[in-house]
């Protein structure tokens, strides 16, 4: 039973989720043509560093299960001596074999080790492919804003002309011209800003990829965002069986365990059994010079108690600081979920407001304006307003599209699953 799980083990070690998650994608996309948010996670799951760390510690731990399961090395002794001109040769060996249970109790230990170890590899994987969709919605945000602040400028240049056209005509007073221009020093300003908000954004997306900070990045491609059915008790109780962080606090629970039963057997001695060989040609014995072939047992004795009576107190402690931890993960993890579904409820709460009602009307509201002030029947002030309005609504939604976006990312990556779909949201970019 110990080897089919040194096996086990051992097989994972070798790679195999690293190629499940390449395999998951189908492709390795060219560095210099990150776009997609597929391309993003696959070249994550390649080369952050990060994660390379926790799948060779979970290779550190599984090679110790070989090493928990083996026997001391045995001891060899060679004597040669003489006496009187006589010359006398001795050998030796000696296999120590530790106290029954204990080999078991240490390799199922080292083995609960590597589960543990796995399944933090797991986490820190789920973790960064969080990261990386959060970082390129971000990024997706940016180019958006960009956009929609660019398209502004040009609105309100148009808005210029306008007011310019009707002072000829002397319909329209110099100061809405003199507004005009300071609408559109403020929002190239924005603009300015925005562009500049690129270069950090896209250091901050390359750190997560393991990319030189000042390598260039194209403007990601958005696909279509999902609207999954998220329930809350469906929710917790996922959390609660496949979240890999708190099932490696339940391995360490394990392990604790089996250290504890290896604290205990400490007690009782290891025994050795060895053989020994005497050259006995030109002694001075009774058996005419013939080799003596002698079988021995050894104990040691375990004598200490005191010190192995700290040790299981240790152990003891230390299961029992495990068991606290997992505990307190669980809770953490719990409120955490709480939090991340409120605010991704929320943002698409507020998607829906500004996507379905709000920006729409805005627009509705710029378009009347503006031929209300073609015609002379409201003033130039109520035209920016709403152009300012429609700005303001056109930012909130794609920052409330960014914002659903990451929490289902994170909501995703504490459950451990993808989340089931509901309808596709189709939105222009």
């Amino acid at each position: 039973m110990v080897g089919s799980k040194t096996l086990v083990v051992a097989i994972l070690a070798m790679g195999i989720a690293d190629v499940s998650v390449s395999k998951a994608v189908g492709y390795s996309p060219d560095a210099n043509s990150l776009r997609t948010l597929p391309q993003y996670l696959h070249y994550a799951a390649l080369h952050n560093v990060g994660l390379k760390a926790a799948f060779q510690e979970w290779k550190v731990a599984a090679g110790q299960i070989a090493q928990a399961e083996s026997l001391p090395d045995p001891t060899f002794t060679y004597n040669y001596f003489t006496e009187q001109m006589l010359t006398r040769q001795q050998a030796g060996l000696m296999q120590m074999f530790p106290w029954f249970g204990k080999i078991e109790a240490r390799t199922d230990a080292a083995a609960a080790a590597a589960k543990a170890a796995q399944r933090r590899y797991d986490t820190a994987r789920l973790e960064l492919f969080a990261r990386v969709k959060d970082v390129f919605y971000e990024y997706a945000y940016l180019a958006n804003a960009t956009r929609i602040a660019r398209d502004n400028v040009e609105l309100m240049q148009h808005f210029e002309e306008v007011a310019r056209t009707k002072y000829i005509t002397a319909t329209a007073t110099h100061p809405d011209i003199i507004r005009a221009q300071i609408e559109v020093a403020k929002l190239q300003d924005e603009l300015v800003s925005l562009e500049g908000l690129r270069g950090p954004t896209v250091a901050g997306a390359n750190a997560v990829l393991n990319r030189p900070a000042e390598a260039s990045l194209p403007w990601p491609q958005v696909e279509p965002g999902r609207t999954p059915e998220v329930n809350r008790d469906e929710l917790i109780a996922v959390l609660r069986q496949r979240n890999p962080e708190l099932q490696a606090a339940g391995f360490d629970v394990e392990r604790f365990a089996r250290e504890v039963d290896l604290a205990q057997r400490n007690f009782y001695p290891d025994i050795g059994v060895g053989v020994e060989w005497m050259d006995m040609a030109g002694g001075m014995s009774d058996n005419n010079g013939d080799d003596e072939v002698s079988l021995g047992v050894q104990l040691n004795l375990p004598i200490w108690r005191r010190s192995y009576r700290a040790a299981e107190q240790q152990a003891r402690a230390a299961a029992r600081r495990a068991r606290y931890e997992q505990k307190q993960l669980a809770n953490d993890l719990v409120s955490r979920a709480e939090r991340t579904l409120y605010e991704f409820e929320d943002s698409g709460r507020k998607l829906r407001l500004y996507g379905d009602v709000l920006v729409p009307k805005a627009e509705e509201l710029l378009g009347a304006s503006e031929a209300a002030y073609t015609a002379g029947t409201v003033d130039f002030l109520s035209l920016i307003d709403a152009q300012q309005t429609l700005l303001e609504y056109q930012l909130q939604r794609e920052r409330a599209f960014a914002n659903r976006q990451q929490r289902l990312a994170e909501l995703e990556s504490l459950a451990a699953t993808e989340l089931p779909a509901g309808a596709t949201e189709d939105r222009a970019n």
